[in-house]
């Protein structure tokens, strides 16, 4: 019995060492990873969730917390509504529950105006001051970000735009 446990650990080891002494040929460079496009479909949630995952990556900054992160479909899905309605709801319930300092609330998806409205009513029941230290990043056109900026600023949150 020890003798199958030294060769077990003995292997294990040897395993662990060869595959940390295997690079491949590279000298420590990361490998890169394809870049996702925004999606023509609004329905490609796939496609939306990895786009707008590698938008909130980018602007993570010193955010080392899980980001709270929503998609907020387009609202001429037949099943949309509801769903935003869903997704209004939890906005509402992180915005009224605050967010400790050092975390991320970013929202986005296929129409920009309606991921507006969603952070803009979201943040009218924010206590003055309640998300100093959370970063706030809305995904979307230019042309609704003063509005939504203007929104989330009396909170005291560190407002962040990207441009879909």
């Amino acid at each position: 019995m020890r003798k199958l446990l030294l060769i077990a650990a003995v292997a294990l080891l040897g395993t662990l060492g060869l595959s940390a002494c295997n690079n491949n040929g590279q000298s420590g460079a990361p490998a890169a990873q394809a870049q996702a496009t925004k999606p023509a479909d609004a329905n490609d949630i796939k496609g939306w969730q990895a786009y707008l995952s590698q938008i909130v990556e980018a602007n993570m900054g010193d955010i080392t917390n899980t980001p709270y992160v929503y998609f907020v479909p387009e609202s001429t899905d037949p099943a949309g509504n509801a769903t935003i309605g869903r997704v209004q709801s939890q906005i509402n319930d992180v915005v009224a529950a605050t967010v400790l300092p050092g975390n991320m609330v970013a929202a986005g998806g296929p129409s920009s105006a309606t991921t507006a409205e969603l952070l803009e009513n979201a943040f009218k029941q924010a206590s003055p001051g309640s998300f100093k230290g959370v970063v706030v990043l809305f995904i979307g056109d230019q042309a609704d970000e003063a509005a939504v900026k203007a929104a989330v600023e009396p909170s005291g949150a560190t407002f962040k735009f990207a441009k879909m």
